[in-house]
């Protein structure tokens, strides 16, 4: 194995390997701020209040399903310095006409890089900064296998704002901030 430059760490893989992360399936994603800054809004009160970087987030999110034709948005938070969602990839929603297309079918990764790019460039508009990161570099996401996870995981997207003051992501953790 090579050595990497001093000082470089060896950056963690995410993904299950060998998997298809193009499959029809429903996926948990949790994307975070750029050192979990609380950039989105703030929560008061058990309920998020999203500014105006939070709107453009809310509403890029809802654009996805006008790109990728076999996407399907499920549950969604905006939060102070993260996002989570539920996505669904169903092929049986898509408009592909041949295998060869099939094959073209945009994956999860994609989706997200996509996502982060159209977002964080609209926010650096608004800010009047191009080319800042808005987004860390990677992505939390979690396969959902049966209906009784994918209820759990609702609720807890639903209930995030409810619990920020306790999250260990949010603004009375020590660690952050």
């Amino acid at each position: 194995m090579a050595s990497l430059p001093l000082g470089r760490r060896r950056r963690k893989l995410l993904r299950l390997q060998d998997y298809d992360y193009t499959r029809s399936g429903a996926y948990f994603v949790t994307i975070c701020v750029k050192d979990r800054v609380c950039l989105f809004g703030e929560v008061v009160d058990g309920e998020m209040h999203p500014n105006a970087y939070g709107e453009i987030v809310q509403a890029v999110w809802d654009g996805l399903p006008d790109h990728y034709d076999h996407v399907v948005l499920d549950a969604f938070v905006v939060m102070p310095n993260h996002i989570h969602s539920i996505i669904i990839l169903d092929a049986e929603t898509t408009t592909i006409s041949s295998r060869d297309e099939m094959s073209k079918r945009h994956g999860l990764s994609e989706i997200v890089r996509a996502f982060k790019t159209f977002s964080a460039r609209r926010i650096n508009e608004l800010r009047q900064c191009s080319g800042v990161p808005v987004w860390q570099r990677n992505y939390y996401e979690h396969i959902i296998r049966n209906e009784e996870s994918l209820n759990r995981i609702r609720g807890y997207i639903t209930e995030n704002p409810i619990r920020w003051s306790k999250d260990r992501e949010g603004p009375n953790n020590p660690a952050v901030g």
